[in-house]
C-alpha cells in the first residue's frame, strides 16, 4: 500500500526511514515512500521487539511495517500515526557520503541517493507528466510516434561534433538527432511523425544548458504551408503541456520550487532578428557588432526574456528571418532568408525549427556549398522520388524541465547526467 492511500485500519507498508526519534519510552519513526510520509508510533513496554528494531536502524534504511493505522489530531503528517505490529528490517543503510547541501558534482557521484530528495523525485513525476501531454498532444492530432536508428553512417548530419563509435570493421557516429530519419517519414506518406529518444552531442561546453546525451523530443509534418503552420503546432502543443503540468503540480511545484507555473497565452509573439537587435539597442543599449547579427548571440538570447515582458508581457519569444550562414543546409530559404525560427523561453532557446527543403536539386546544390553533398549521399536519395512540403521541430526535455522549475543547471534537470568531464554512475 503507498503511503498517500493509508486510512485508519489495518495497513502494510514499505518505505526508508526518514526520521526516528529514539525517546526513553517512546520511538516516532517517519517513513518515507514515494508517496508521501507516515508516523509510526511505538511504545517501547508494549512492543519492546520492535523497538528493539528500530533502535539499531539507520536513517535511510528500508523497512517492512504491518500494523493499525490511527487518526489522531496531533500528529502532523496527514493527522494519522500507525501502530506496528509487525517490523522487519530489509535493509541497513550506512551513513551517508552526501547531503542536500553537498556541490552538485559531489552528489552526481552519488546520484541515487541525490535522487532521493522530494525535490528531485517530483521533478521527475512532472517530467513523466510533460511526455505524456505531448505524446497526448499530437496522438489526438493524428502523428505516428516512430523509433529512429542512433548509429549513423555520416558525422555531418549538423554543425556540432559528433561522437565515432567502431561498427564492425568500419566507422559509424551517434546521432545528433533524428533530422535525416524524420524527413525520410515525410517520404514515405507517413504524414505526421513525433519521436521522443537519446540524441548525442559531442561538444565540450561545460555551460549550464548543455549535455553530451539528452532526451530530445522531435516532430515533423507534411503538407505545409509556411514554417508559420510549424511554429503554430509548436505554441499549441507547448501552452497544452503546461496546461497540464499546471494542473496536476502547479500547487506542488509552488511549494517544493517556489515557481509559479504560467500557461501562455496563444499566439506566441514573433520578431525577426534583426528587430529584436535594435529593440536591445533602444531599450537596454545592448549593441554587438554588424558582423555577430547574423545570429543571436548568448547576451541577447538573455536579454530576450526581459524583452518578452517588457514588450509582449509575455514568456515565449519567436524569432525569425535569420540568414542562411550559421543554419543547417536542409533548411528552406526564400530571398536568402531562412523559413524558420527559434524559440526563446526565460532567455535561452528551446528550440529551432523551419519548413526544411523538398525539392532534390535544390537540396543538393544547398548540401554542395556546405561541402556536404558527398557525405549526405544517402541522406539526398529521400528526395529523388516525390517528396511533400513538410517542416518540424525539437525540443530538449531536459533543458524544458531546467527552465519550468528554475533549476540552475541541466546537470540537476536530468536522471543522470553526461558531461564532458562525466562517465559515471
Amino acid at each position: 500500500m503507498k503511503i498517500a492511500e493509508i486510512k485508519p485500519g489495518k495497513v502494510e507498508i514499505q518505505g526508508f526511514i526518514e526520521n526516528l526519534r529514539d525517546k526513553k519510552n517512546m520511538q516516532f519513526v517517519v517513513i518515507r515512500d514515494l508517496s508521501g510520509k507516515i508516523q509510526i508510533t511505538v511504545v517501547k513496554s508494549e512492543k519492546p521487539e520492535i523497538a528493539e528494531i528500530f533502535s539499531h536502524a539507520t536513517l535511510e534504511s528500508t523497512v517492512k511495517v504491518v500494523g493499525e493505522a490511527v487518526a489522531n489530531e496531533f500528529v502532523k503528517l496527514g493527522g494519522i500515526e500507525i501502530i506496528p505490529d509487525y517490523v522487519e528490517l530489509t535493509s541497513k543503510a550506512e551513513a551517508l557520503p552526501i547531503g542536500p547541501e553537498s556541490f552538485i558534482d559531489q552528489r552526481l557521484d552519488y546520484r541515487w541517493l541525490d535522487l532521493r530528495q522530494e525535490k528531485n523525485q517530483l521533478l521527475f513525476q512532472v517530467q513523466t507528466t510533460m511526455t505524456n501531454a505531448l505524446r497526448e498532444f499530437l496522438l489526438n492530432k493524428d502523428f505516428i510516434e516512430i523509433h529512429t536508428p542512433k548509429l549513423i553512417p555520416t558525422a555531418s548530419e549538423s554543425g556540432s561534433e559528433v561522437f565515432e563509435v567502431k561498427y564492425f570493421d568500419r566507422k559509424a557516429y551517434l546521432a545528433q538527432s533524428p533530422q535525416f530519419y524524420k524527413q525520410m517519414a515525410m517520404a514515405s506518406g507517413f504524414e505526421r511523425i513525433f519521436e521522443c529518444g537519446p540524441v548525442f552531442r559531442a561538444e565540450k561546453s561545460h555551460t549550464k544548458k548543455h549535455a553530451t546525451e539528452f532526451t530530445g523530443f522531435d516532430i515533423e509534418f507534411s503538407y505545409i504551408n509556411s514554417f508559420e503552420d510549424v511554429m503554430k503546432l509548436e505554441e499549441e502543443m507547448l501552452t497544452y503541456m503546461l496546461q497540464k503540468i499546471k494542473e496536476k503540480h502547479g500547487e506542488k511545484i509552488k511549494e517544493v520550487y517556489g515557481v509559479e507555473v504560467i500557461v501562455p497565452t496563444l499566439p506566441f509573439p514573433k520578431m525577426k532578428l534583426q528587430d529584436i537587435y535594435k529593440e536591445l539597442e533602444e531599450r537596454y543599449n545592448f549593441t554587438v557588432p554588424d558582423e555577430e547579427k547574423v545570429d543571436l548571440t548568448t547576451e541577447a538570447e538573455k536579454l530576450c526574456e526581459q524583452l518578452a515582458k517588457d514588450k509582449f508581457n509575455h514568456e515565449f519569444l519567436f524569432v525569425t528571418d535569420y540568414g542562411p550562414e550559421k543554419r543547417a543546409f536542409y533548411h528552406m530559404r526564400k530571398n536568402g532568408i531562412l523559413q524558420g525560427y527559434d524559440l526563446i523561453w526565460k532567455g535561452i532557446e528551446i528550440t529551432s525549427g523551419a519548413q526544411r527543403e523538398h525539392r532534390y536539386e535544390i537540396i543538393k546544390q544547398q548540401a554542395k556549398e556546405k561541402g556536404l553533398d558527398k557525405d549526405v549521399e544517402f541522406y539526398l536519395e529521400f528526395f529523388k522520388y516525390g517528396m511533400p512540403t513538410h517542416g518540424g521541430f525539437g525540443l530538449g526535455l531536459d533543458r524544458i524541465i531546467m527552465l519550468l522549475l528554475n533549476i540552475s543547471t541541466i546537470k540537476e534537470s536530468m536522471f543522470i547526467f553526461r558531461g564532458p568531464d562525466r562517465l559515471n554512475p
